[in-house]
């Protein structure tokens, strides 16, 4: 029997996990429960016997992060669609089904967003085969949670009756998210189900779907996907038929108006990670409900989330009660953990006072690595820099700064002019202004160098690139 091909949503920003999931950033490619991160997990639950490679549909920015972190899982994508800009999931979903029709129309499909939590992997892929013969049969199959609380942050599935074992059973209707006595009147009927935003379906029965509800995304899409172009190893979808699209989710543009769904139930754990209540219910906690990670502790507290992301910060908690306190670098979030799903209300604050903290993570990382300031002051700036190895900065010059380069692991092939050297750890070398310059990675281990900049001007678009294996202008 052929492959279920995964189609990974690798785009949103997150905003209810501030600080630790922005824009630049966001809780996909972020470790926050075990050593892996989301959209590794996500990868890996949805590959193996029966599985064809991914194909997975992101942002610009975010290309070479998917692509390292798969690497990093073990796994080779079929193919990394880029969106010219965010349309929501319902064209994300078109271009998957007209990308993997082209090859075989009668493909099986499985959509899933990469920052869920799913414990057990097999348990979710078992569900996934029990709603397999309904989706080659031309039935939309989603995946409803079991609900073990009147929880009022998800959307829920009304399903035709009180669902048993495993078997998919018709969806009556999508439920927006409840206030708390429609959630508690549903629970306890037994016949609702939390809708995850898992779907299953063959690429034509999806295609013929959009002709009925939402034909006009077809053209735009089909023209979009079509005209694609090929770049290192990334497939650009075409920006002109794009920029034409709605805005529109796949919930609104298809889901709610088709009558051929049915709903797989699925009792195994699992948790979309919608804001840091949600972390702290995942979390691993003590006898007073509290949680900690990294360099934290807490003093007679209770029902508490304590999180430190920088091994150089300690945060401590005393007699707090319901409380969540996470602490980055640059900004700490301090919350009634009854407010967790307002946490989106910080950002927009932020963002109305120009914080570059509401976008911007403090590690910036780029097709070659990573990225961090120490310490910025007027004319002056230290960063640390992580290339991978094998990795090369673009060839480049500056017109408003010069820059000292300090190794102080592995070994730097540095460009200066005409020049080419080895740089070894504890050496250092000046890259005068104006001066064309190149920083790789020639060995097999990271390389990390501390730059100091000076100058009268330090800003990230003070680059001219003259040469750039990653194809960036």
């Amino acid at each position: 029997m052929s492959p279920i091909h995964p189609v990974l949503l690798c785009g949103g920003s997150g905003t209810r996990l501030w600080p630790l999931s922005r824009r630049s950033y966001p809780k996909q490619f972020v470790p926050l429960v075990g050593d892996t991160t989301l959209f590794q997990a996500s990868a890996a639950r949805l590959a193996g016997p029966g599985y064809a490679a991914p194909v997975v549909i992101t942002n610009s920015d975010f290309r070479f992060i998917v692509t390292e972190q798969l690497a990093e899982a073990g796994i080779d994508p079929g193919a990394v669609l880029i969106e010219p800009e965010g349309r929501n999931t319902a064209p994300a979903v078109l271009a998957a089904a007209l990308h993997v029709a082209a090859a075989d129309p009668d493909a099986l499909m499985l959509v899933a967003p990469s920052d869920h939590v799913v414990p057990d992997a097999a348990a979710f892929r078992a569900a996934v085969e029990a709603g397999a013969p309904a989706a080659r049969a031309g039935r939309i199959v989603t995946f409803g949670i079991h609900p073990d609380r009147a929880e009022t942050g998800y959307g829920y599935l009304e399903l035709a009756a009180a669902p048993q074992g495993a078997d998919p059973v018709p969806l009556v209707r999508f439920v927006e998210k409840p206030n708390a006595a429609a959630a508690e009147t549903m629970l306890a009927s037994g016949a609702f189900l939390w809708n995850a935003g898992i779907f299953l379906f063959t690429a034509r029965t999806m295609l013929e779907a959009f002709e009925a509800h939402a034909p006009e995304l077809l053209a735009p899409v089909r023209a979009a996907v079509e005209e694609a172009r090929a770049d290192l190893g990334f497939l650009r979808l075409a920006p002109g038929p794009w920029a034409a699209l709605p805005d529109i989710s796949i919930d609104y543009a298809v889901m709610e108006r088709a009558g051929n769904l049915s709903v797989v139930p699925f009792a195994g754990g699992w948790s979309d990670l919608g804001g840091w209540d949600a972390v702290w219910r995942e979390a691993a906690r003590d006898a007073d409900g509290v949680a900690t990670a990294g360099p934290a502790t807490a003093i007679e507290c209770r029902d508490t989330l304590l999180r430190s992301e920088d091994e150089g910060l300690e945060l401590v908690g005393l007699g707090l009660r319901n409380v969540i306190a996470v602490a980055l670098p640059d900004a700490v979030l301090v919350a009634d953990a009854g407010r967790a799903q307002d946490v989106k209300r910080v950002v927009a604050a932020l963002k109305a006072k120009g914080a570059a903290q509401a976008v911007t993570f403090p590690k910036d990382h780029r097709p070659w690595g990573w990225f961090e300031c120490l310490a910025t002051a007027d004319r002056f700036q230290v960063k640390r820099i992580v290339v991978h190895p094998g990795a090369a900065l673009s060839l480049q010059s500056h017109h408003h700064r010069s820059e000292h380069w300090i190794v102080v692991e592995g070994t730097a092939q540095v460009t200066v002019g005409e020049d080419v050297r080895l740089v070894t750890e504890n050496q250092s070398v000046y890259i005068p202004l104006g001066a064309v310059h190149r920083m790789e990675n020639p060995g097999k281990v990271p390389m990390v160098l501390i730059e100091v900049q000076t100058g009268i001007y330090l800003g990230e678009d003070d680059i001219v690139r003259y040469e750039d294996v990653y194809a960036r202008s």
